[in-house]
């Protein structure tokens, strides 16, 4: 019986944050430190003649000021984490990305100056009056455009603007036989748009080089504190590993824009020394539209092909995908190892082809936000099955049953090989959709439906979704295109007290893991929650780690975790059985104490631990102390699966969209804590709704971000969104020791479609014919679409 598991224990660390005592990178406060403001390019797409930073630099306050002339030559700019190579076997084109633009500028908001002051205010102010000669030339924002042959090209000296063209799955030819064969063939082009990511916490980072020590710190709020160390030292300012520590305090949420080394790490770092203060730079909001790594930007057209009993044949999609300028950490993933290998869906499609090139513009890099390429693929499937249910006039949940993989668990029954590179772990699908079917009380909604009088349209829109979480084994992403391993790092401490220190390389950005991670080992051992103390975001505290996305925590670094906490136990137990004079085979553990079988003799874990460090009477050979560490790589991905469904109600004369009803059933594996994942749900929910109706960047023929701000890009609010209905079932993952799979991107990858399906279920239903309306779906864009 677990005390612990499974319940929902209030998140321990929210005493700090709601008492205002939380420590982001910006509290920090070092002696005599200076300030950062970066000078950025106005224009998307220009040739700088000259820069005069004279008069800036005679301003009071002024400490330094720097630009792209003033980075030594052999700092190449910040590396690409994973490498796609082209169709036929060439490498990905990877231009270098510069901390500061020494000539050409690429995008508004490229780095052009640093100006180091006493405050930032200072900072700004000198900014405007460094004066900058540019040429401007002609801009290409959209991914497909600028595959076209004529585009202007972002780097002069690449041929073409296309990064890398990638295929996966059957061969065209046995996709378009397949397609030539079917009954019914769905056809569908949309757009996947650009978001912001917007993390309450604006990015900060402060760089100090101890003079005495010869050795650099990094304050930065980040979700990879080791990885951010690794790439900046090897890559970019070639300082040796042990010479650097990268802090990542409070991190005041992330969605995957904080996963990625940016440019204004490595200057301040570098800086540091050279000006002998210690930096800080922070982002305002303004700044944080321009340069924080955007998500999304797909343009894709896809066919779906289905027989005369409406099972799918075959599926071909093919997609430009938005690199942005310059290529973030993980940008080529996204498109490819993270879309194009989910396009089975959890449907038994028999032929699968998925074309992706991927092409570079004048706009801020694309990379991972929360899904990361899943809510990609997730929208393609969704969406065109919706609408091939409506073409064929067939019950969308009903087409879904049809085509549903059979039942697995990952054991008894082999994980399921998809068409594109993947087995999944263990799934039964069904039961999701039946469940929010319930819920919705399906028969009677579509008898509201047709009975619908007032003016206005009621539509329903069905999401079932999977997607691949736990990002490993390192050894698969490898061979994937992943210049890393991606597995977890965790070591447990016992104190002579029987206290338990726990060192993770999992980060937390807002997930809990504080409460998450002690739940887990105060069960596992047997003591109370209280004894527990988890630390993580220190590269001077904990030896590695490949920090937190993908929805990998629990699944990695909570299963790193076990396996110190099982070497903890197995050590115990032969101190244990010393004591009891007993064999370790025949000791039971429970309840924080070692019972030999059978008898009423036990000793206590405190009792044991404190042995451990006053071992006068100990097993001999066996090393005092009670202290392991544990690296975890995964035998496969973890594979979450759900079934959305959104209740919607237009206004025929505005084109307004309410969001009457979200239901949501999702299968997360085992939950240790249900009201964190419940709020990780919820929260996916707002930014999955958010996109498909009101997020959206908006950039203009000059390479303009024309919404940057909070003015004029729209966020979702809480009287957009009801009360969301949420529940789940529960099918283990086989492979890891907690069978969690991961539940931080669920709700944003399986809600977006199925509020779009909601919205063109009502337009068919009221006689509008319509096949898509652009994301987000605005009054207007539905009006118009009615007209």
């Amino acid at each position: 019986m677990t005390k612990y598991i499974g319940k929902s224990v209030k998140r321990l660390e929210d005493k700090r944050f709601i008492t205002g005592q939380g420590k982001y990178t910006d509290d920090i406060k070092l002696v005599n430190m200076a300030h950062a403001y970066i000078l950025r390019s106005p224009y998307a797409h220009a040739t700088i003649n000259s820069i005069d930073t004279s008069e800036a630099k005679a301003m009071e306050g002024v400490v330094a000021i720097y630009t792209g002339a003033d980075i030594p030559e052999a700092i190449a700019g910040v590396p690409c984490g994973w490498q796609v190579n082209f169709k036929n076997g060439d490498i990905m084109k990877e231009p270098p990305h510069p901390l500061l633009v020494r000539k050409k500028v690429r995008h508004v908001g490229d780095g052009v100056a640093i100006v180091i002051a006493d405050s930032k205010a200072i900072a700004k102010d000198a900014s405007e009056l460094i004066d900058i000669d540019y040429d401007i030339h002609d801009a290409v924002t959209d991914p497909k455009a600028a595959a076209q042959a004529g585009a202007p090209l972002v780097h002069a000296d690449v041929p073409s603007n296309t990064c890398f063209d990638w295929e996966l799955g059957n061969p065209k030819e046995e996709v378009s036989a397949a397609m030539a064969s079917a009954a019914h063939v769905t056809e569908l082009e949309f757009a996947n748009q650009r978001v912001v990511p917007n993390a309450i916490e604006p990015r900060s980072a402060i760089g100090h080089y101890d003079t005495a020590h010869d050795r650099y710190t990094l304050y930065t709020s980040t979700q990879n504190p080791h990885l951010t160390r690794l790439l900046m030292c090897a890559f970019v300012l070639g300082i040796p590993e042990h010479k650097v520590r990268v802090v990542g305090p409070d991190v005041g949420g992330g969605f995957g824009s904080k996963i990625f080394h940016y440019t204004e790490e490595a200057l301040v770092t570098f800086f540091s020394k050279i000006v002998g203060r210690p930096i800080k730079w922070t982002a305002d909001r303004s700044e944080a539209f321009l340069t924080d790594a955007h998500g999304r930007d797909h343009v894709t057209h896809a066919k779906m092909g289905f027989d005369a009993d409406g099972k799918i044949v075959a599926l071909q999609a093919y997609t430009y995908a938005n690199m942005g300028a310059y290529l973030s950490t993980f940008a080529p993933a996204v498109p490819t190892y993270l879309h194009g290998t989910l396009l089975q869906g959890l449907y038994t499609t028999p032929k699968i082809n998925v074309d992706v090139t991927a092409t570079f513009t004048h706009t801020n890099a694309v990379d991972a936000y929360r899904g990361a390429g899943r809510p990609e693929a997730t929208y393609l499937l969704e969406r065109i099955i919706d609408l091939a249910a409506l073409e064929m006039d067939m019950d969308p949940a009903e087409l879904r049953l049809k085509n549903f993989i059979e039942p697995f668990d990952g054991v008894e029954q082999e994980g399921y090989v998809t068409q594109v590179a993947l087995q999944y772990d263990s799934g039964n699908y069904a039961p999701v959709l039946n469940r929010a079917l319930e819920m919705v009380g399906y028969e009677a909604f579509r008898k509201e439906q047709a009975a619908q009088s007032n003016g206005k349209l009621l539509g329903i829109g069905f999401s079932t979704y999977i997607e691949a979480c736990g990002i490993a084994p390192s050894a698969v992403v490898g061979a994937l295109g992943a210049r890393a391993g991606l597995f977890e790092s965790a070591q447990v401490t016992v104190q002579p007290t029987g206290k338990v220190s726990v060192y993770t390389g999992s980060h937390s950005h807002g997930q809990g893991h504080e409460t998450t991670f002690a739940q887990v080992v105060a069960d596992r051992m047997g003591i109370a929650i209280e004894d527990v103390e988890i630390i993580h975001g220190d590269s001077d505290r904990v030896a590695f780690g490949m920090g937190t996305y993908g929805s990998r925590s629990l699944a990695v670094g909570g299963s790193a975790i076990v396996k110190s906490v099982d070497k903890v136990l197995e050590k115990g137990a032969k101190i244990a059985a010393h004591l009891l004079e007993a064999s370790p085979d025949d000791l039971d553990y429970a309840d924080g104490k070692w019972t030999v079988r059978g008898t009423d003799k036990s000793v206590a874990f405190g009792d044991v631990s404190l042995t451990a460090y006053v071992p006068h009477n100990y097993p001999e050979g066996l090393e005092p102390g009670m202290d392991f560490s544990s690296f975890y790589d995964p035998t496969n991905f973890t594979y979450p699966f759900g079934a959305h469904v959104a209740i919607v109600e237009i206004d025929k004369e505005t084109g307004a969209v309410k969001l009457k009803r979200f239901i949501a059933v999702d299968d997360v594996g085992n939950v240790i804590n249900p009201m964190i994942v419940d709020g990780q749900i919820h929260g996916g929910l707002a930014q999955g709704i958010g996109q498909a109706l009101h997020e959206g960047t908006v950039y203009d023929e000059s390479g303009q971000l024309i919404n940057g701000s909070y003015m004029d890009y729209c966020m979702p609010r809480a009287d957009d969104l009801p009360s969301f209905e949420v529940d789940r079932t529960v099918t283990p993952c086989p492979h890891n020791p907690l069978g969690v799979k991961g539940a931080g991107e669920a709700g944003c990858i399986g809600s977006t479609p199925a509020v779009v399906n909601a919205v063109i279920d009502a337009l068919w239903k009221g006689g509008f014919k319509v096949k898509d309306v652009p994301m987000p779906m605005t009054p207007e864009r539905v009006w118009t679409a009615m007209q």
